[in-house]
């Protein structure tokens, strides 16, 4: 006879509308705190940033000798130098640099000498072979955006950056209660009508792999009663149910009178086979699952049926691991001596996959935790230029890659507290920034390959920003400028200005340390400006062509006491408590190609820029104003 309480729902019809159920019911995870250590496969719920910088002291990347620069000029092959042991230390790869030095020289490109003296045959430029305060991580710089996933490179960055312990979304609690008067516990000689229970076994594994906690409990004999008890047992002490067996129609298949009477019946058969009988319930935010006791249908509907529900409490996300071909941001230098791993930003723009390479140091582990994918440059390849073609290993999913907005250009903070915000708002949309200065934006644009890039471009003729740049390098107007920020430039300085510098004209000066930003930005334009504005000689500016690529990195190497001044925007000076002299209020903007303005990644991206949440936090940071962003700007 036939069962009409047996439904025959399609198998996506059911799932989609039993989450849908749940959610409204309150269902999802809770954050927790724990050790860094015991983090990976966790997802972080809130952003996570860097307490101290990482290196956080000047140290050595090589074995050799650290010396003052300036010793060694002059030397060549004809005319080498000799230098006193007065005028060297010898250091190993990871020594802090000898006061009063700025350059190692390798081992092996020294002579040694018996009376304690040895000989080059180069000059060392200053901070070669020396690792910068904050080259892999800055304090203050966002390590981890909330709803990611943490790997073990990520773990190092984290202790790197000083970070011990980190909020995450909690494991779910996952009962597994068998049930059934034939079955037994698992052993070597089972009697005659007797079954070894080995499903919780199973189910235990598979949502423990998903990184869930499995809570096993006895076998419960085919009785009301026991049964209803321990599905109450098991809905206070876990998060979701699973009751096996007892699913069908029988005369002892009680698992859907149980979940009816502890709380509601969704579905009780779904049109798959095997696993036809499943039984979607429901009791109070707490999904219970009556699973078949058969095992192959028991696997189908975990697998079809619990893991997406895993998924959504664990924001899981499945990584399928390819080759493909991508277009290079910029170019990729490489020895011909050796095979190298470069590891990758990657992004969709329009049917072009774009990959900026990371920083490929080997002390550099944030690169690991940025990576979307590895390319392999093969040895004897000197490397690849911009806009070529690579191939590139997939660390992450297609998916997740049609979903990246492309951002590059000018840096600001800014960039990652709005990745965040995106992604916060929509956990199906990410960002991939790289910086490469203003300029770069444009050419980036040019050649098709962002979806949007920061730039702030002074005409030092007119003393506008960005319109100049834009009908120049966009006479056909197909790109937009889009209005983002104002942000305060100025000298950030060590705490207490302790040079007294008090004018754009103080950075000369014998006792002055300068550190700059990379030509091609933004910041470096206005410096060069200034410094032709009031006539100063960059040459006699200590450190002028020292160049970082951000200004976290620029307020790192200040706050370190490897430089007293540079220029830089206040959230920067901010985050290192840095003193500040202001020298201007510039406008940040982005670019947006026409090509890319309709893509539900830029969409979104602006609907973020003009939300309230990201004034808001804009404004917390400090030397910002924040009117009318999304603004088309008419050039």
């Amino acid at each position: 006879m036939g069962f009409d309480y047996l439904t025959n729902v399609p198998l996506e019809k059911a799932k989609r509308e039993y989450i849908e159920t749940l959610i409204e019911n309150g269902f999802g995870s809770v954050s927790e705190r724990i050790p860094v250590q015991n983090a990976c496969g966790r997802v972080t719920t809130k952003a996570i940033y860097a307490h101290i910088s990482a290196p956080h002291y000047e140290s050595s990347a090589m074995d050799g000798i650290a010396i003052k620069s300036s010793d060694s000029f002059g030397a060549t092959e004809t005319t080498p130098v000799t230098l006193s042991d007065s005028q060297y230390t010898v250091v190993d790869t990871g020594d802090p640099i000898p006061e009063g030095c700025d350059a190692v020289i390798m081992v092996e490109d020294i002579v040694c000498h018996d009376d304690g003296t040895v000989t080059i045959f180069a000059p060392a430029a200053p901070w070669q072979h020396i690792r910068q305060i904050g080259e892999d991580i800055c304090a203050g710089e966002m390590i981890l955006p909330a709803h990611v996933r943490v790997s073990p490179a990520s773990i190092g960055a984290m202790i790197a950056g000083g970070v011990l312990e980190i909020e995450v979304v909690n494991r779910p609690k996952i009962g597994i209660i068998p049930t059934g008067d034939e079955i037994v516990e698992p052993c070597t000689d089972p009697g005659t009508g007797e079954i070894q229970e080995f499903n919780s076994s199973i189910f235990s594994a598979m949502v423990e792999e998903w990184g869930a906690e499995a809570v096993r409990y006895p076998i419960v004999p085919d009785k009301y009663d026991k049964i209803k008890s321990a599905v109450l047992r098991a809905v206070d002490d876990c998060d979701i149910v699973i009751l096996n067996a007892g699913s069908s129609a029988g005369r002892e298949d009680f698992s859907a009178k149980v979940i009816g009477d502890v709380g509601k019946v969704l579905n009780h058969g779904i049109a798959i086979k095997p696993g036809k009988p499943a039984i979607l319930g429901i009791c109070g935010s707490k999904p219970i699952l009556g699973v078949p006791g058969y095992p192959v249908s028991g696997i189908i509907v975990i697998e079809e049926i619990l893991k997406p529900i895993v998924d959504y409490w664990t924001e899981n996300e499945r990584v399928e691991e390819a080759v493909v071909d991508a277009v290079l941001s910029r170019p990729i230098v490489s020895s011909l001596k050796y095979k190298e791993f470069v590891r990758a930003r990657l992004g969709y723009v329009g049917d072009k996959l774009i990959a900026s390479p990371l920083n490929r140091g080997a002390g550099v582990v944030s690169s690991f935790v940025k990576a979307d994918g590895m390319i392999e440059v093969p040895q004897g390849c000197e490397g690849y230029g911009a806009s070529e073609s690579v191939r590139v290993k997939l660390l992450t999913s297609e998916k997740k890659l049609r979903s990246t907005v492309v951002v590059t250009g000018s840096h600001d903070p800014l960039l990652d507290e709005l990745g965040n915000l995106m992604h916060t708002n929509d956990r199906n949309v990410f960002m991939s920034s790289s910086h490469v200065g203003s300029m770069g934006a444009i050419m980036a644009m040019r050649r098709g390959e962002a979806h949007a890039g920061g730039c702030h471009l002074l005409d030092t003729e007119t003393g506008e920003y960005n319109l100049s740049y834009m009908r120049k390098h966009f006479p056909d107007r197909n790109v937009k400028l889009i209005r983002c920020v104002g942000r305060q430039q100025g000298l950030m300085l060590q705490k207490g200005n302790p040079l007294g510098i008090s004018s754009f004209e103080d950075i000369v000066g014998d006792k002055v340390r300068y550190v700059n930003r990379q030509k091609g930005s933004g910041t470096r334009i206005l410096t060069d400006y200034l410094c032709t504005k009031h006539g100063l000689d960059v040459k006699k500016i200590y450190g002028y062509d020292r160049e970082e690529l951000t200004h976290t990195s620029v307020a790192a190497q200040i706050a370190a006491g490897s430089a007293d001044v540079g220029m830089g925007i206040f959230s920067a000076a901010k985050i290192y408590g840095l003193d500040f002299y202001p020298i201007c209020i510039e406008e940040y903007d982005l670019l947006i190609p026409d090509y890319a303005w309709d893509t539900p990644v830029v969409r979104a991206m602006l609907e973020t820029l003009k939300s309230e949440a990201f004034r808001e936090k804009i404004l917390s940071m400090g030397g910002y104003t924040v009117d009318n962003p999304g603004e088309i700007i008419e050039y």
